[in-house]
């Protein structure tokens, strides 16, 4: 049976809107805010109702590219570095982290993170991924599918624990590093993520009304850098040196690896910061290129200061400053403008080379790979940073219906530095607090160091029954 022809109508075209009338509709779309854009209070409507499809692009390829970040990125940075006997037992860690924290993201970690519950903790709403579709959740963003953005917090999740393994690589337990994992995740990560990020957070001053201490966060400045580098610091401690530390000479294998690793991670740490923004709107765009200043200028001033001081600008100090960049920018890239972005770069160069030529020294602590002297603090320096340096003229969510109802953006410019400092001191509690609780375990449980003639011989070859590289014949 054939469907009878349409009826024949007359149409009137609707008048093009003025050219006027196309620029505004174009500024209202840029200024669009992937999250806020379409509360009840919004000055700006979203022009684009549910999950639009630029905005999912956007989050998926960051979720691809914070993954990058990891595999392979912070496994050839790390990779590197090590000694040739130890490369794979870099690898085989990130990924077993990975793999690990994927199963408890799923089973657990995303619920507490970011389903509402308390100021401390999330709740079990999302349980084993339980509701998480691909319709927004419009209490993180009106533009993007839940589970898209749950994947993408999971980058998030895989990566912190990660950086922690560079304080103590040579010489940690596979197991002892699987376990210690699992437990950090639960006692310091998931807790401190809700109350930055969660809806109902503690210190999320951006987006809790109700927030007790109004502190800003864009990427991950405290979440991420000060929680992994500061525990990173106490386990390095609590372990002990390696086999021959300021004896021998533990150099690099592999500045290449190192170097292509730096590429891997500055490429990927758009999506950590650009992509923070949870669309690609006006704020992505500052993020982008706030970040791009901030790491090159850092990269720069590490090496020109290892010129000036030691004859030389090496590799590694255009590498070591590039991170450093990437760690200070992070809590302060979607809240700062360029100028902003250049202080960050001079002191995110300056300050962590500091720490990691000097306090190293003075103090004699095996931070094998500097995770504390550039992510703790590094971290640290980009969370007090951003209290100085934010501005609504970039970010207004920083002068929107929460931060004004908690007080945030009356503190904006004068004591915006204060909410800084007890975000920054509850962060090194809790990572502290957390890492000896389960570093005692884990020793009473497992152990936490490899026997001294696997750590000799190699972990590669004695852990993992494989060589990195294989001499040919």
């Amino acid at each position: 049976m054939t469907a009878p022809y349409a009826q024949t109508q007359t149409v009137t075209p609707a008048p093009s809107p003025s050219l006027e009338q196309r620029v505004t509709d174009l500024e209202a779309y840029i200024k669009n805010s992937a999250r806020g854009a379409d509360v009840l209070n919004a000055q700006t409507a979203s022009l684009i109702p549910g999950p639009g499809p630029g905005h999912n692009a956007w989050l998926m390829t960051s979720t691809l590219l914070v993954l990058f970040m990891t595999l392979p990125g912070l496994a050839l940075f790390y990779g590197g570095l090590v000694r040739q006997k130890n490369v794979l037992s870099v690898l085989a860690q990130c990924l077993g982290i990975a793999g690990l924290v994927t199963i408890l993201w799923w089973a657990i970690g995303y619920s507490l993170v970011f389903a509402p519950g308390s100021p401390f903790f999330g709740s079990a709403k999302f349980a084993f991924l339980r509701g998480v579709t691909s319709a927004p959740n419009p209490d993180y963003s009106f533009w993007v599918s839940h589970n898209v953005f749950a994947m993408y917090q999971l980058m998030f999740a895989i990566i912190t624990p990660a950086l922690i393994i560079g304080s103590v690589a040579e010489r940690m337990k596979f197991s002892g590093v699987l376990t210690f994992v699992a437990l950090w995740m639960f006692l310091v990560y998931f807790p401190l993520a809700h109350m930055v990020w969660g809806v109902d957070g503690f210190m999320n001053g951006v987006w809790n009304p109700q927030a007790k201490i109004r502190a800003i966060d864009f990427a991950g400045g405290t979440v991420v850098h000060m929680s992994s580098g500061w525990s990173a610091l106490l386990l390095c401690i609590l372990l002990g040196p390696r086999l021959g530390f300021r004896r021998e000479i533990m150099a690099p294998h592999s500045m290449v690896l190192c170097m292509v690793g730096t590429g891997m991670l500055w490429v990927g740490w758009y999506g950590f910061n650009a992509g923070s923004a949870l669309g690609a709107d006006a704020i992505a765009a500052n993020a982008f290129t706030t970040t791009t200043l901030a790491t090159a200028v850092a990269s720069s001033t590490w090496a020109g200061l290892e010129w000036y001081l030691r004859g030389k600008p090496s590799v590694l100090g255009f590498c070591s400053g590039a991170v450093g960049g990437l760690v200070v920018v992070t809590p302060a890239c979607g809240f700062v403008d360029s100028n902003g972005a250049i202080i960050i770069g001079v002191l995110g160069g300056a300050v962590p080379f500091f720490a990691c030529t000097k306090l190293k020294s003075w103090f004699h602590y095996d931070d094998a790979l500097d995770t504390f002297g550039v992510h703790a603090v590094g971290g640290t320096l980009g969370a007090f940073l951003t209290g100085l340096l934010a501005t609504a003229t970039v970010n207004e969510n920083l002068t929107a219906s929460a931060a004004t109802q908690n007080g945030l953006a009356q503190m904006l410019h004068r004591s915006l530095w204060l909410e800084q400092l007890k975000a920054m001191g509850m962060t090194i509690a809790l990572a502290l607090t957390g890492t000896a609780v389960i570093a005692v375990i884990v020793r009473a449980a497992i152990g936490l160091r490899i026997a001294p003639d696997v750590e000799r011989q190699g972990l590669d070859i004695n852990v993992h029954g494989e060589e990195g590289y294989i001499a040919s014949g």
